[in-house]
This record gives structure tokens, sequence and C-alpha cells, in this order.
């Protein structure tokens, strides 16, 4: 490691320590968050639901907008697998599990995978578990034309952000994948999301038949999962983010370098909990998601990295490979005019 990417590990470790003041959650303002958010959730689809007798595009706006408080429980349920919600980590590792049939998300497999995304993000030689797949611009320059294809239709916008979240929270989720061989605890999780799920959406077809599901459940969680998975996104894929190989590559320096600062307007930022002071989250993952504003306010320093506004993130969708010689995210075409790569 160079001096100035050690200057900058060092620096990441120190704020690691001024973080330390701010894990300890408020049980108060903690049940404050969760009905706040679940009352208007649940309001939102009873109204949905009777408004099924009036008008289906009403019933469809409804479930829309319900996407949002859906965003803001997965980002409660996230704060939960951090164990930074709850000082008791029994109640708030079934407030996750409860939460994860809402976000049809189990909440053992993605607490497990989730943290090993905290442990390897930015590690070049860690990657394939809980990343958008990045690859460098020589490791697309080796691949086949298919491979290269391949990959250019994974990062297409519309795979990424439509395909790509029905796919995962729909399909996947179903299955513990990436721990399908680590026991029962992740199957078991699976399971019981699942079984959870099976009950609620066949009372929902007893009751009401298929309109529920499909004007109602299908498009709150689908909007859902593609905003969530967009947030995800421009939280780790914008220009000078952060990766690295091997000795070169540091915990704290990654979290810090390598996770954005998403300014979002509100009341976006209240929806999405404010995840987008992601940088702080990666270098103090234990810190309560409504302190994360208290944090920015007692060091201005922290407020000013890695900031990324809601139209700067629009572009990060044209950034697709890993220049290792400039140390930035670069597009398909910027690649091709620099390097040669198809």
């Amino acid at each position: 490691m160079n001096s100035s990417g050690s200057s900058a590990a060092q620096q990441a470790r120190e704020w690691v320590q001024i973080l330390a003041k701010y894990r300890e959650p408020s049980v108060g303002r903690s049940v404050l968050e969760l009905v706040i958010t679940l009352v208007p959730f649940v309001a939102l689809w009873v109204l949905a639901w009777l408004s099924l007798s009036v008008s289906y595009w009403l019933t469809l706006v409804l479930a829309l907008i319900n996407a949002f408080f859906l965003v803001r429980l997965f980002c409660i349920q996230h704060d939960c697998g951090h164990a930074s919600f709850f000082k008791n980590r029994q109640v708030q590792d079934w407030v996750g599990r409860c939460l994860g049939v809402l976000t049809l998300t189990p909440y053992d497999v993605w607490r497990r995978t989730h943290a090993l995304h905290h442990a390897q993000h930015g590690n070049l030689d860690q990657r394939g578990i809980g990343d958008v797949l990045t690859l460098t611009v020589e490791e697309y320059q080796s691949r086949g034309k298919f491979g290269r294809l391949m990959y250019r239709m994974y990062r297409h916008p519309i795979v990424l952000f439509v395909i790509g979240p029905i796919y995962l929270f729909i399909l996947q989720n179903r299955l513990p994948v990436g721990l399908m061989r680590s026991g029962w605890r992740f199957w078991g999780s699976a399971g019981g999301t699942n079984l959870a799920l099976a009950v609620i959406l066949g009372a929902m077809v007893w009751f009401g038949g298929p309109m529920p599901l499909l004007l109602i459940f299908l498009p709150t969680s689908i909007l859902a999962g593609a905003i969530g998975v967009w947030l995800f996104f421009v939280q780790h894929q914008f220009e000078e983010t952060h990766w690295a190989k091997g000795d070169d590559w540091q915990l704290h320096e990654a979290a810090l370098a390598g996770s954005s600062h998403y300014v979002l307007p509100q009341p976006l930022r209240w929806l999405s909990a404010n995840i987008g002071i992601h940088h702080v989250h990666h270098l103090y993952s234990r810190i309560p998601f409504y302190r994360l504003p208290e944090v920015l306010r007692d060091n201005a320093g922290l407020a000013q990295v890695q900031r990324l506004t809601l139209l700067q993130s629009l572009r990060s969708v044209n950034l697709h490979l890993w220049d290792e010689k400039s140390s930035r995210l670069m597009s398909f075409r910027e690649a091709r005019r620099l390097y040669g790569a198809a």
C-alpha cells in the first residue's frame, strides 16, 4: 500500500473511533419509527383493497405509493440485521424475521450475505455475494464475445432495475442462494418465510380473488424491489468509488471511499430511512439509521465526503467497468476509446 493509501486508511480508522459514540439505539425511538412506518403501510394496503370496488387504477396508484413504505420497512429490517435497532438482539431478530415476510427477504439468509458484503466490499479478490457484479476493463477484454455480451446485458438498466429485482425478490429469495450448504438455519429462514408468505397470499386469494394479488401485492413488492436495488446500486456504483486488490485493500478505507453520500431531498430521505448516508453506515454499521443525520451535524467533514446528488446518480447507470489504471468506473464507450475494449 502506498503512502497516500496508508494515510486514507488511517483517517478512516480514526473516524470509526469517533463514530462509536453514536451506536446506542433508543428503544422508544426505534418503536416509534417502526410504528410510523408499519401503520401507514397497513392502512394503504386496506385502502387499496377497499378501492378495488371503486377503481382498479386507484388501487394501483395506492399500491405503488405503498412501495415507498415497504422500502422503509426493509431499511428497518436492515438495521435489525446489523443489531443497531434494539438493544435486545432476540427482539430485533424477530422483528427482522417478521418484516422479512413483508419484504420477501428471508432475514437470516439476507443478514449473512449482507454481512459478507460489508466485510468484502471493494475487494476485487472477493466479489460475488451481496454485490453488483463489476468487471475490470482487463477482465472484460479477456472475455470472449459471448461473455462480453452477457455482461453488457447484465449491466443494462432494464435488467438491473426491472428484471433483476423481480428475479431477486420473487424467485431467488425463495432459496438460501449462496448459503445452500451452510446448514439448516438458512434453509429454515427461507422455508419459514416462504411458508408465512404462502399462508398470507393464500388467504388473500381466498377472500379477495386474484385482483389483490395482481393489483396490490405484486406492484407494491416489485416497485419496492426496484427502488431498493437502485439505492444499493448508487451507493457503490459511482465514478470515484473504491476497488482494490490484495494488500492494497483495507476494510475501513473501502467503507469510506467506496460508499456514497446520496443526498436525497425530503421526503425521499425519510422514506429511505437515511440509507443515503451510506459511507457512515459502512464505516460503523451499528449506528441506528435515525442517528445518521446526527453524525453529519456533528462532523461536517463527513457531510462533504462522496456526495452524490439525485441528478448525478442518474449518470451512474452509464458506468460499467472498473479501470485499475485510473482508479475509477467508466462506460463501455470510454473503455473502448481508451483501451480498445469492444
